[in-house]
């Protein structure tokens, strides 16, 4: 795409949102901003609506964001989405534009060209659309809060505020001829462990260790092929077990401990199997491990579905018009199943089949995160196709 086309003001943008701290839940500072943009384009007041997502999740300090247009054509009505919130590992980012690349001055900061280049993207084609008001079908634009931990405003929207959309498109990591027609499904486990506590210097023997227990069942998991990446005769996945806390003291034997982990896999029954492999070695961990008294320790185990896998048919209408708009744009579409959570795996079990799209992010959630310049620019042209087809 020339920037005769867009001009800059994608990029500004994108730079203006990329400065804007907004971890997931503290997302109120970009969705007030997106909404000033819209607003002094002059979309009408009554074609916005906050809903109450961050309610129904109970955390958060703002709903999504949703824009309802009513188009100028009949015609199915097209979604466009994208996340607002970052990784706190973008906090005080400062972009900086260099060459074909947005980056962070800091090198103890990612970027947060996730999601905020897929903002950026779909708020640039809104402005665009208010300002040259071109014919398009119904379009809704949907900015979506708390993806990065767990696809929580997705998963809580107000389906019935977006206007019944028949093509849905989210724009998020990638190239920008990625046609991401599928993601696996992420159960969270929440692994509490009872141990025995005693003097570590006057009595060990009569203690259990909850960090011993832990030690005990995760090597046993490492071992036996359930942590990482895990390939089965009867299927594959990944597992993790990512936060560990406990203990008060070094001079006491520790009897608590909190674990968080969670199981990916794109076949349920066998992401079901990761989850009772996980539960089984700390049970068994538990139980094995005696004071001198033959006391043991023990485990409360939970899970819950984060999101479920979804792969989309070849000739899903949103999949064909996607890779149209790619090749349109002079690019060759690429489709991609993926093993990361997007917002398109809750928003397709609502019933709203969607495709998610690059923006030109890469190394997205570490401190060497770029974005490439004109990968962006081709998404916004990429967008712009979507949101103004007629045909």
């Amino acid at each position: 795409m020339s920037r005769s086309v867009l001009g800059d003001e994608p990029v500004s943008l994108l730079l203006k949102l990329l400065e804007i701290p907004g971890t997931s839940g503290l997302e109120k500072p970009v969705l007030n901003e997106v909404l000033k943009d819209a607003l002094a384009a002059g979309l009408p007041q009554d074609a916005y609506h906050f809903d109450q997502a961050h309610v129904k999740a109970k955390n958060g300090e703002c709903g999504n964001l949703i824009i309802t247009l009513p188009g100028t054509k009949r015609g199915p009505r097209r979604l466009l989405m994208a996340h607002v919130d970052t990784v706190p590992l973008c906090l005080d980012a400062k972009p900086k534009l260099g060459g074909d690349f947005i980056f962070s001055e800091s090198d103890k900061t990612a970027l947060g060209g996730d999601d905020r280049s897929g903002t950026a993207v779909i708020l640039s084609t809104l402005l665009r659309i208010l300002r040259e008001k071109p014919e398009t079908p119904p379009l809704t634009f949907l900015f979506t809060v708390q993806e990065e931990i767990g696809l929580v405003g997705a998963r809580h929207v107000s389906k019935s505020k977006l206007g019944d959309p028949k093509l849905c498109f989210n724009f998020d990591g990638g190239p920008p001829n990625l046609v991401i027609t599928g993601a696996t499904g992420d159960v969270h486990i929440d692994i509490v462990i009872h141990g025995v506590a005693s003097h570590a210097g006057a009595r060990p023997e009569m203690g259990v260790s909850a960090v011993v227990i832990a030690g005990m069942a995760i090597a046993d998991l490492q071992q036996n092929g359930w942590l990482g990446l895990i390939e089965k005769p009867d299927g594959n996945g990944t597992s993790n077990l990512g936060f560990i806390n406990g203990g008060a003291a070094t001079n006491v034997v520790t009897d608590y401990i909190e674990i968080r982990g969670e199981a990916r896999s794109h076949d349920p029954e066998f992401r079901q199997k990761i989850v009772d492999a996980i539960e089984a070695a700390f049970t068994k961990a538990a139980a094995d491990l005696t004071n001198q008294e033959g006391r043991a320790g023990s485990i409360e185990y939970t899970h819950r579905l984060k999101y479920e896998a979804f792969r989309l048919n070849e000739d899903e209408p949103a999949v064909t018009a996607a890779a149209a708009a790619i090749t349109a744009t002079g690019l060759e579409p690429v489709e991609k199943i993926s093993n990361g959570g997007l917002d398109a795996n809750w928003i397709t079990s609502h019933g709203l089949p969607t495709v998610t799209l690059g923006c030109g992010q890469e190394h997205i959630h570490t401190v060497a995160e770029r974005l490439h310049v004109p990968s962006f620019h081709q998404a916004c042209e990429i967008a712009w196709r979507l949101a103004t087809d007629t045909e």
